[in-house]
Order: C-alpha cells, then sequence, then structure tokens
C-alpha cells in the first residue's frame, strides 16, 4: 500500500504531524506498535494531561544547540493548541505557572487527535510493528501488516522514557541506519536516588529552592524511600551531573542564620523552633543528622551559623536517578545539526523527518514537551 507520507509512533507529535499533513491533501498513514495511540498522554498529568505550557519560550528547552527550537515553537504557539482544545469543548484549568491540564480525562485530547485525523483523511493502523526500512526512489517498509511504502516517512517513536508503555529505541535506530548521529541520552525529569536515612522522611513534601550547576527551580521537593522527588528534583534532574551535589535552600525566604541568632537566648529546643518553618517531622530527622536536639541557648553561635547555612544551603549527594522507568522524558536523542529547524527533514535522507522526544530537544515539567510534540509535528505536517 502506498502513502504520500507515513508516520511511524502514535503519539502527540506523530498525530499532530498526520493531521496537518492531511489537511494538505497528503495521503498520510500513523503506524502505532501499541493497541492504541496515545498511551503517554492518557498516563500524562496524573491522567489529566498537562497538554501545554502558555509561558513556553525557547529558554524553557535544553538542547545541544538551543537555538534549535525557536522555529518551530515560533509557527504554532500553545494558544494555537488551545484554540483547538477550545473547539472541541474540553474543560481545562491553569494548575501553576502557565501549566494547562485537561478538568476531566487526558482521553479527551487523544480522542481530540483522533477525530481531528478522521477529518483530513489521516489514517491509523495500530498493533503494525515496522520490522524494516529501505529507501530507494521511495521508503519501504517491512511490517507486521505487510509492506507499506511513502514518499514521505516521518519518525515519531519518543525516547526511551516508560518502556512499561511500548517504549523503545528505535527512532535511534534508524537515524544511525541512515547515518545520522544520536546525542548521547539520558533520563529525564526524573526523581533522584541517594543513600542515607532519608526513608525516614518518605511521604515529606517541603517547598525549597533546589540548584544544579547555574540552575535554579523553586518548587517543592518530595522525599521518598529511594531518595527525593517531587517537581523540584525532576526539574534539576536535567541538569544534574552525576558526582556533583544538588544544593537545596530548604527555606529560600529566610536567612536561617540571622534568625537562629535572632532566637539565640530561648530555652526552646532546635527541633521544635524549626518546625514552625518546616514540617515536623522533617525538622526533627533533619536536626538529627546535623546537629544534637537541645535548646537554642546551649548552642554556640558559631553551632547556630553552621546549622543555618546547612539549611539554607544543604547540599546532596545522589547516586543516581530512577531511571527510565520513572523517567517523563528522555533527554538527548537526535542531534539538531541533522535537522533543519523549519522542516524536521534531515538534511542527509531527503523525504526523511523526525519530530517529537527523538529529537535532542527536550522540554521542563510543565506541559513544555507536549508544546515541543505539537510545535515539530506542526513543521513536520506542514513540509511532507
Amino acid at each position: 500500500m502506498y502513502y504520500d507520507v507515513i508516520i511511524i509512533g502514535g503519539g502527540a507529535a506523530g498525530m499532530f504531524c498526520a493531521i496537518d499533513a492531511g489537511k494538505r491533501g497528503r495521503r498520510a498513514l500513523v503506524v502505532e506498535h501499541n493497541a492504541e495511540v496515545g498511551r503517554k498522554i492518557i498516563i500524562s498529568g496524573g491522567g489529566r494531561c498537562n497538554f501545554t505550557n502558555i509561558n513556553t519560550q525557547p529558554e524553557n528547552f535544553i538542547s545541544a544547540n538551543p537555538h534549535f527550537a525557536k522555529s518551530a515553537l515560533a509557527r504554532y504557539t500553545p494558544q494555537d493548541f488551545l484554540e483547538l482544545v477550545k473547539k472541541h469543548k474540553i474543560a481545562f484549568y491553569e494548575k501553576k505557572l502557565g501549566q494547562l491540564f485537561c478538568r476531566e480525562s487526558s482521553r479527551q485530547i487523544v480522542e481530540m487527535l483522533l477525530v481531528e485525523c478522521r477529518r483530513a483523511n489521516a489514517k491509523v493502523l495500530t498493533q503494525c510493528s515496522v520490522k524494516q526500512i529501505e529507501k530507494d526512489a521511495s521508503f519501504t517498509l517491512e511490517t507486521s501488516r505487510g509492506r507499506l511504502s511513502c514518499e514521505s516517512l516521518v519518525i515519531a517513536t519518543g525516547g526511551l522514557s516508560f518502556p512499561k508503555i511500548g517504549a523503545t529505541s528505535f527512532g535511534y535506530r534508524v537515524a544511525r541506519q541512515f547515518g545520522m548521529k544520536v546525542t548521547q541520552t539520558r533520563p529525564s525529569l526524573v526523581a533522584l536516588a541517594a543513600e542515607g536515612p532519608y526513608g525516614a522522611l518518605a511521604g515529606i513534601s517541603v517547598d525549597a529552592l533546589v540548584s544544579a550547576g547555574k540552575h535554579s527551580f523553586r518548587e517543592n521537593i518530595l522525599f521518598t524511600h529511594r531518595g527525593m522527588s517531587g517537581p523540584a528534583i525532576l526539574q534539576i534532574s536535567n541538569y544534574w551531573q552525576k558526582g556533583e551535589p544538588v544544593e537545596i535552600d530548604l527555606l529560600p525566604e529566610i536567612n536561617a542564620v540571622e534568625r537562629l541568632l535572632e532566637n539565640s537566648a530561648r530555652s526552646e529546643k532546635l527541633g521544635n523552633f524549626l518546625s514552625k518553618f518546616l514540617p515536623e517531622r522533617f525538622a526533627r530527622v533533619f536536626v538529627s543528622l546535623i546537629a544534637e536536639d537541645r535548646p537554642l541557648n546551649q548552642f554556640s553561635h558559631a553551632e547556630l551559623r553552621t546549622v543555618g547555612e546547612r539549611l539554607n544551603s544543604w547540599k546532596m549527594n545522589f547516586a543516581q536517578t530512577e531511571g527510565y522507568d520513572r523517567a517523563e522524558v528522555t533527554l538527548g536523542g537526535i542531534e539538531t545539526g541533522e535537522l533543519s529547524s523549519t522542516t524536521m527533514e534531515s538534511k542527509k535522507v531527503a523525504g526523511l523527518y523526525f519530530i517529537g522526544e527523538v529529537v535532542d530537544v527536550t522540554g521542563w515539567l510543565g506541559g513544555y514537551n507536549f508544546q515541543w510534540a505539537w510545535a515539530s509535528g506542526f513543521a513536520a505536517g506542514q513540509s511532507v
């Protein structure tokens, strides 16, 4: 069966590419190896899909080439996608920091994409695995559902995160097959694991300023039995390098040294005093890690300074991330220098495109990766 364009991968980027290609009159086919499309969309945002961020800027993305994403992001904006959501009468709300979620279910986004595919006469073929790709005058795909061929081929297979829902290295293998470079990949937007007595803190959430290198994020951290998670930790995981500490300011609006010295004459125990500013269980465990829990007036000023400095600059050493099983996305991917920033087409292989997470463009937590999926899918859809 011959198509003008075949998109391998029925996720956010792939479906969106098919829609725009179909609108242009192209015979488009989405090939998905799972039994249903949009599985990552369905589980995202706790089942409510953080489908975009209204504050999206190129600065919210990580890539070896920080300028690469600018063209696609400018051509298809969060407002453009929001208009589509409104057109389908999907109720949504802004959670915080520009993050937009479905009020009911993330399945509404998947259904919206399927409806748009049908309207654009773009076909969707599920439970179809691609076994081999060859390129002559056109592309030929050997699949579990027979032989397919096309003029343009789009790879929208995502990264390595969430292998339980079908993530594989397929996209990277295709790129290498055609002589294209792939940057090193690693888990992104992922919890960090640490050795130590942190199990006693599991379940505690603290508002903190978390820093690694030149990058800082002010959001909650969440202690787990294995280390730390929470929005601030997921954000900083993109910048953390193994062997380097993560600095955590547990009292980002308070100069802890000054506050402790101002109260140094009190007979109140340190743990009780800190529990006014921090969750009580956390305050007590934190004190046990750095000092004996005794009245403030029994500490020297030098000791209180040390405690205060630790509160505003607690350096945590993490052993590793929690891996692709728990990572929201994959950092790294197809080198952007291999692609046109306006069309997502390979510079080496005419008619071959890469979009979405498989490309070396990774967004912050908060809807940015979905916006990249829509924007890169649109860019390719306008070209194939």
